[in-house]
């Protein structure tokens, strides 16, 4: 944080329990509470993004296009692009995206580009949306992370999360809030705690590439792609499972494990003192030294800026290029090769074709359950979890990971997702076969 939001002073004790409960209550409500409003159940978050981009459209348009046009500029005007041969790859990548939003305002190009699946998709339903909510997020965020509420939940579930995961306490709020937000608000709150020095390099990776799934809502999508509405809550909670499952694996090996892990020392409790009570001083302690509301909003709105005109241009390009090697190239057919012995013990007609339509999920985690909606209901339930635990994807998740201040490379990230859909395989075709043969699916 800055030099101005380092000092801090603290404030009376009641003044801090209403910081405390008050903020902290307001966060929760935005991130967490679903509210039904005009038949449609989902978070404030997402409703007040989804207005806006329903009732402001074409302004909407031109904010997302100005921040890819900053987002496209700024690595050369600062000279970054010079950083490494990734960097200098997604400098130029980020230009391209600024040219094909250009195009698909203008409506310029080939008309393939314009299919359902292509750039409609990913300028109307990922573009437009991230516009909106990284930075409704980043001020909303403030009220979630700020003033005690991470540091009362860290005491709380140090017992669960470092032994499991090998992640703070604090983390756990991480993985809630991108289960049921999305993947750029779980980011950019482990961005902003690994800034502020909460998390190692290690751990921030950990919970970046193994937490950062898509959104609860973006899950209903893909059940009913696949119909699987019927068993919602099964589906559900049963991709929590197997994601977090396969986070405690992928925590402890190759390349997560090498990372360097200097974090602060968790505090040990108190004497005599009871873990509810010693969660509760520190998020009272927390509340109390926080900084003024309108510096944090502020700090972390610019933060929300940045990575959104970081990851906007990134997403188009590099999704829309995904998208084309998964229609016209056999690229993702001969990556499923891999896949293939694990999609032969699901015993379905056509295991070559699974495991092709599994790894085109790297282009874009919605791709499989496209290809795969007629596919025998034990494949649908397979695919629709593996999509989620997977976690990463070339069209957007991978490009918001690169444009945090987390030093990971490229290779790193596609190395963890092809451990991720193995093990998230390995997991998820034994669950089938029970859930299927107790007729729950």
């Amino acid at each position: 944080m800055s030099e101005q939001l380092s000092l801090t002073t603290g404030v009376s004790k009641p003044r801090a329990l209403a910081r405390l409960l008050g903020y902290s209550f307001i966060g929760l409500l935005i991130f967490f509470v679903p509210f039904t409003i005009g038949g449609r159940s989902t978070i404030l978050l997402d409703h007040a993004a989804s207005a806006l981009q329903a009732n402001a459209r074409p302004l909407v348009i031109v904010i997302a296009l100005l921040f890819m046009l900053y987002g496209a500029l700024q690595p050369w005007l600062s000279g970054s692009w010079r950083k490494d041969l990734t960097t200098t790859v997604f400098s130029v990548l980020k230009v391209c995206g600024l040219l094909i939003g250009v195009a698909y305002v203008l409506r310029i190009g080939p008309q393939a580009l314009y299919a359902p699946g292509m750039l409609p998709f990913l300028f109307d339903k990922l573009v437009l949306s991230l516009a909106l909510i990284v930075p409704l997020g980043a001020l909303a965020l403030v009220f979630l992370i700020g003033f005690g509420l991470l540091e009362l939940i860290g005491v709380l579930m140090q017992p669960v999360m470092r032994p499991i995961w090998r992640t703070p306490g604090k983390s756990a709020i991480d993985a809630v809030a991108s289960f049921v937000g999305s993947y750029s608000v779980g980011l950019l709150i482990t961005d902003r705690m690994y800034q502020q020095g909460h998390y190692s390099l290690r751990e921030a990776a950990i919970i970046a590439t193994g937490f950062s799934t898509v959104s609860a809502p973006f899950m209903v999508i893909i059940a009913k792609t696949l119909g699987l509405m019927g068993s919602w809550n099964l589906y559900f909670w049963s991709a929590m499972l197997v994601t977090f499952s396969v986070t405690a694996v992928s925590a402890r090996i190759y390349p997560l494990s090498k990372l360097p892990d200097e974090s602060r020392p968790e505090p040990a409790l108190k004497v005599g003192e009871s873990r509810i009570a010693s969660a509760w001083n520190a998020g009272l302690a927390q509340a109390g030294q926080a900084p003024a509301l309108w510096l944090s909003l502020r700090e972390t709105f610019v933060d929300g800026l940045r990575m959104t005109a970081a990851i906007l241009p990134s997403i188009l390009a590099v999704g829309l290029l995904g998208l084309l090697a998964a229609k016209y190239t056999p690229v993702f057919d001969a990556l499923g090769v891999l896949f293939y012995p694990l999609t032969w013990l699901l015993g379905v007609s056509d295991p070559m074709q699974v495991a092709g339509a599994i790894a085109s999920g790297l282009a874009e985690m919605f791709l499989p359950a496209i290809l795969l909606k007629d596919a025998e209901v034990m494949v649908k339930f397979v695919v629709a979890i593996v999509s989620v635990s997977s976690v990463l994807f070339l069209s957007a998740s991978i490009p918001c990971v690169l444009a945090t201040r987390i030093p990971l490379r490229l290779r790193d990230l596609l190395l963890v997702w092809l451990q991720r859909t193995v093990l998230s395989l390995v997991f998820s075709i034994p669950l089938a076969y029970l859930v299927h043969s107790l007729n729950l699916i």
